[in-house]
C-alpha cells in the first residue's frame, strides 16, 4: 500500500526520488518523506502530512543536495496520518534512517523491551519501534548494520519493505523484504529501489524481484543479494517489457478513463496468441504442465479480494457450465483464518492485479502447503503470486494507475474465459460447436467494447441526474449477478455514493424496502435466460415508482420502455455478456465521481494494492 523509492548513483537523488514517489500515488497514501544522505555530513530528513506537494513546498530553502536518498508515501496503520508519524523515521542515536511498508505484528512487545532500555519515542508506529530495535542490537553485539537487520528480522512478526541508511556508510542503502514487493533497478553505475517498476522505468528496464526473506545491499556500483543466513545470492536481471507511456495518462483527463478507454486492446492482448478461431483452439502453455491434474480435478477454488473477487464470482458461473466441476469463491481475507477443507490435488485459482495482495498471497501460501495446485491470474510479471503459482496465465492489461481496478476486471474475465473453455473442452464437457461458438463471440469483444465506449459521451450527460443520489441498487441475475456487485464497488469507490448489489430475485428479500422515488435503481438487463424475469423485477420497481436504469441489449424496446435512463451494449453470448455489460457501470461511476469534483483516480481512504492486513 505504502509506496516505496530509493537512489544512489551519480544524480542528484532528491528529485528521482520525489519524482518516483509521485509514479506511487496511485497506491494511496496519507503522508510522504524523503531522507537524503551525501558523502559527508548528517542524513536529512524532512517529511510532511498530506500529498508529495506538500513535500516539496516544505524543503524550499531545505539542502536536498546528495547522492542517495529514500523516499515513503505512508498510508497509516499504527498512529494517525501526521508529521510525526511520516517515514522516514530516525534512530534514537540520528545515525539510522528507515522506509517501512508493511506492519510489524509484534511491535508492542519490542517497543516493551526498548522502553525498559531507556528508549524514547517519537512517533506511534511500528516502523520507528523496529529501527530502534536494530539499532539496539548492533550497539549491543559490535556489528555490522546488514547483521543488526538480520538479526531484528528473525524476531520480527509480520510484513516488510525496509530501505535503510547509514549515516557511517554513505552512498549504501540497505533492503530487506518479506510479503510486501520490492525491485531493484540496475543502470550504470547507478540502482534504483521502488514498490514496483514505475518510479525507474525512465532510467532503466533491467530489474531484480527481490524475493522473501532476501537482503540487499546496494551502492551505485555493487548490488550484494543475500537470504537471512547470510549465503550470497545471484541476482537474476530482468529485462521490462513496459513503455514510459503506459502509466503517463495520454492526453486523457484521469487515469481511469484512460484505462476504461483502454479495454478493447487490453482485452484484445489477453486473448492474443492464446486462442484460434480458424482452428478452434485455445493455448495456454502455463496450463499444459498440469493438464491430467485439471481434468482429475474434483474441485476448484477462486481466491481473491475487491474486484477480483467479483471476477472470480463470473468465473464460477463459466467454469461450472463449460466444464462441469465444482466451483468455490472465497475471499482471500476469510479463506486465510479459516482452517478450510484442502485435498492434494483441488485447484486454487488466484486472482489479483497486482500480484502482490497480502491475504491472497498467504491464502494460497497455506493451500500450496496442503497439496493444493495454485494457479495465478496476475497482471503484474515477477509478482509473488506469480512466482509462488504452479502455473497460471498473466492478463497482459499493462499498468493500471486508477485505483478503481477496471481494464484489469475485463482482462482477468478474458483470461477466465480461455481457461474455462479449455478445461472445458480438456475434461469433454464442451462440444465442439458451442466451443467454436465461444471463441469467435470472444474475437469480437475488442470492437464490441469499442462501440460501447463510442457511446460514452451520452452515459456522461445520463450521470448528470444521479450525481446528487445518496443511494444507488445495482441488480442483476446470472452471469450478470457479479456485474451488479462490481458496478455497486466502482460507484462506491469513486463517488461516495452508498450503493448495493444484489442478485434481482432478492430484491423481495429486503432491499424493495428502500425502494422510494429517489432510489436510482441499476439493472444489468442483457437479453439471457433470465431476461424474462429481470424485466419483471423492472416492472416491480417502476411501480414503486423507484428510477429504473438499465444496461440491455441494443434493440431491447420492451426494457428500455422500463427505465428512466438505459444505456445499451452490442449482443452477445449470455456467458461472455459480464464483459461487456461492465463498461458501462465503470462510465457511469466515473461520470458521476468527476460531476462531483471527486478525484477518482486516488479514492480517499484506498490504495491500489492492499500489501498489509
Amino acid at each position: 500500500m505504502c509506496g516505496i523509492v530509493g537512489y544512489t548513483g551519480p544524480r542528484h537523488a532528491y528529485p528521482v526520488v520525489v519524482k518516483g514517489l509521485k509514479r506511487l500515488e496511485y497506491r494511496g497514501y496519507d503522508s510522504a518523506g524523503v531522507a537524503i544522505q551525501d558523502l559527508v555530513g548528517p542524513i536529512r530528513v524532512y517529511k510532511k502530512k498530506g500529498k508529495v506537494a506538500q513535500l516539496e513546498e516544505s524543503v524550499i530553502g531545505e539542502d536536498i543536495q546528495g547522492g542517495t536518498a529514500i523516499g515513503h508515501t505512508r498510508w497509516a496503520t499504527h498512529g494517525e496520518p501526521s508529521d510525526r508519524n511520516a517515514h522516514p523515521h530516525r534512530s534514537a542515536s540520528g545515525k539510522l534512517a528507515m522506509i517501512h511498508n508493511g506492519i510489524i505484528e509484534n511491535y508492542h512487545q519490542l517497543k516493551q523491551e526498548l522502553t525498559t532500555k531507556g528508549y524514547q519515542f517519537q512517533s506511534d508506529t511500528d516502523t520507528e519501534v523496529l529501527l530502534n530495535f536494530i539499532e539496539e542490537i548492533q550497539r549491543n553485539n559490535n556489528c555490522t548494520l546488514e547483521e543488526a537487520l538480520r538479526v531484528a528480522l528473525k524476531r520480527v512478526t509480520g510484513a516488510y519493505v525496509i530501505l535503510l541508511l547509514n549515516e557511517e556508510d554513505p552512498g549504501t542503502i540497505i533492503a530487506a523484504r518479506k510479503g510486501s514487493p520490492l525491485v531493484i533497478g540496475v543502470g550504470q553505475h547507478e540502482h534504483f529501489l521502488g514498490s514496483d517498476a514505475s518510479p525507474m522505468l525512465e532510467y532503466t528496464k533491467q530489474v531484480v524481484y527481490v524475493n522473501d526473506y532476501e537482503l540487499a545491499i546496494v551502492r551505485p556500483d555493487e548490488l550484494i543479494l543475500k537470504n537471512l543466513g547470510n549465503e550470497t545470492l545471484t541476482p537474476y536481471i530482468q529485462q521490462l517489457d513496459l513503455e514510459l507511456a503506459a502509466i503517463e495518462k495520454g492526453g486523457f483527463d484521469h487515469f481511469m478513463l484512460k484505462e476504461i478507454f483502454e479495454q478493447p486492446k487490453t482485452i484484445y492482448d489477453s486473448l492474443r496468441g492464446r486462442m484460434d478461431t480458424t482452428e478452434s483452439t485455445v493455448t495456454l502453455s502455463g496450463l499444459e504442465t498440469y493438464k491430467q491434474e485439471l481434468i482429475a480435478a474434483n474441485r476448484i477454488v477462486i481466491v481473491a479480494c475487491g474486484t477480483s473477487w467479483h471476477a472470480g464470482l463470473v468465473a464460477e458461473y463459466v467454469f461450472e457450465e463449460l466444464a462441469r466441476v465444482n466451483v468455490e469463491v472465497e475471499y482471500a481475507s476469510e479463506f486465510r483464518y479459516r482452517n478450510p477443507v484442502i485435498h492434494p490435488g483441488d485447484v486454487i485459482i488466484a486472482i489479483s492485479q497486482s500480484g502482490e495482495t497480502a491475504d491472497t498471497l498467504v491464502a494460497i501460501e497455506r493451500a500450496k502447503e496442503q497439496g493444493a495446485i495454485i494457479l495465478g491470474v496476475v497482471n503484474v510479471v515477477g509478482s509473488s503470486i506469480a512466482r509462488i503459482s504452479h502455473a497460471g496465465c498473466y492478463t497482459h492489461a499493462g499498468p493500471e494507475i486508477g485505483v478503481a481496478s477496471t481494464k484489469a476486471f475485463t482482462a482477468q474475465l478474458a483470461v477466465l474465459y480461455l481457461m474455462a473453455i479449455q478445461l472445458g473442452s480438456w475434461r469433454g464437457c464442451l462440444s465442439d460447436d458451442r466451443k467454436q461458438l465461444l471463441l469467435e463471440e470472444l474475437a469480437t469483444v475488442p470492437e464490441k467494447a469499442q462501440s460501447i465506449l463510442s457511446k460514452s459521451e451520452s452515459i456522461q450527460d445520463l450521470s448528470l441526474r444521479y450525481e446528487s443520489a445518496r443511494d444507488f441498487l445495482y441488480l442483476g441475475r446470472g452471469y450478470n449477478f457479479p456485474v451488479a456487485l462490481e458496478g455497486a464497488l466502482k460507484l462506491k469507490e469513486i463517488s461516495y455514493i452508498h450503493a448495493e448489489g444484489y442478485p434481482a430475485a432478492e430484491m423481495k428479500h429486503g432491499p424493495i424496502a428502500l425502494v422510494d422515488d429517489q432510489l436510482p435503481v441499476v439493472f444489468v438487463a442483457t437479453r439471457d435466460a433470465y431476461h424474462e424475469k429481470v424485466v419483471s423485477n423492472m416492472q416491480e420497481i417502476k411501480a414503486r415508482k423507484g428510477r429504473v436504469i438499465a444496461v440491455i441489449t441494443e434493440g431491447d424496446e420492451w426494457a428500455a420502455s422500463l427505465t428512466e435512463s438505459f444505456i445499451e451494449i452490442p449482443a452477445c453470448d449470455e456467458v461472455i455478456a459480464p464483459i461487456l455489460s461492465v463498461i458501462p457501470l465503470q462510465l457511469l461511476a466515473y461520470y458521476i465521481g468527476v460531476a462531483k469534483g471527486l478525484d477518482v483516480d486516488k479514492p480517499r481512504n484506498l490504495a491500489k494494492s492492499v500489501t498489509v492486513e
